[in-house]
């Protein structure tokens, strides 16, 4: 073997040796983590969601919300519009101006209002609240923007607005949400992400069987019900099936029931076309969308 080869060889083995340390050997560590989320509603950096909001899970019935601002100068009034764009920028929501039957009403006064030794900059929350399983419906609420803001961004129109969203007041100073407002406040991501989370859910209905009771007088069965709507919409027409041990002995039309509202129904006398009964079984059928279905079904056994 001539020195040429030799050399090379050498080299060739150098440069494998080279790839199986590259390869196999860690030169460095590099250490990844999650990108800090930006929370600042509490002091301590992380929130209670029941102490984010007046209420748990207050939520409007849809993500597009719309809104009417009443009589507002004209510094005011694009204030306001700009709250709306930068929670529109940072949420699923979107905001709509509307010429009546709006979700959030927005009005201006320019007098002084002083509480506690403190100008008051503006007044917001819901005006209408309807309690449900799942979420505190939010149908209507109110913003009232006494002073002009002062800041880059219109922190007090932000302020207003979240709270008509049905967040309550941070008591962190650096907050948006603070109950004196500053220039230097920020929202943070905490508030947005809980918007996001809430607003996840899609609007649909949601019927369910709440109360019900039977009784059999020989073949005749009489029967007691309460229907309530736990959704975020007003539910369509249904109509709910009845079975006698699996085979159907009535079924009733169900007309339409509004969020958070309820019907009661009494049924005398309906004939069942057995002797002996073991198991009874109600089923609301709809055709439209629900957060849930299995609370659609309810089956009551004979006492032993």
């Amino acid at each position: 073997m001539g020195w040429g080869t030799l050399i090379s060889t050498i080299f060739i083995l150098f440069v494998i040796i080279l790839l199986v340390i590259y390869w196999f050997f860690p030169l460095n560590t590099i250490v990844f983590d999650m990108k800090p989320e930006n929370s600042n509603f509490s002091l301590a950096g992380t929130y209670n969601q029941s102490d984010m909001q007046f209420y748990p899970n207050m939520r409007y019935p849809d993500s597009s919300i719309s809104y009417k601002i009443n009589n507002c100068p004209l510094q005011k009034k694009n204030e306001m519009e700009t709250a709306f764009d930068i929670i529109s920028e940072v949420t699923v929501l979107n905001f709509y101006p509307v010429e009546s039957k709006e979700r959030i009403s927005v009005s201006c006064d320019d007098k002084n209002i002083v509480e506690a030794g403190l100008f008051i900059a503006g007044e917001g929350g819901p005006t209408k609240i309807i309690a449900g399983d799942r979420f505190n419906v939010i149908l209507n609420g109110k913003i009232l923007l006494i002073r002009e803001s002062k800041c880059e961004k219109p922190n007090i129109a932000i302020h207003e607005l979240l709270h008509a969203l049905g967040f309550d007041h941070s008591l962190n100073p650096n907050n948006v949400m603070f109950n004196i407002t500053k220039c230097e406040q920020t929202l943070g991501d905490d508030i947005p992400n809980l918007i996001n989370e809430l607003y996840s859910v899609p609007s649909y209905a949601d019927l369910e069987f709440i109360e019900i009771s039977a009784k059999m007088n020989g073949k005749y069965l009489d029967v007691n019900m309460t229907i309530k709507n736990n959704g975020l919409k007003d539910s369509g027409e249904a109509f709910i099936e009845m079975y006698a041990d699996d085979k159907p002995i009535k079924q009733i039309n169900l007309s339409p029931i509004k969020i958070g509202e309820g019907k009661i129904l009494t049924l005398s006398n309906v004939w069942v076309p057995k002797i002996s009964v073991e198991e009874l079984k109600f089923i609301i059928n709809t055709t439209f969308n629900e957060l849930e279905k299995e609370n659609n079904k309810r089956i009551l056994k004979i006492k032993k």
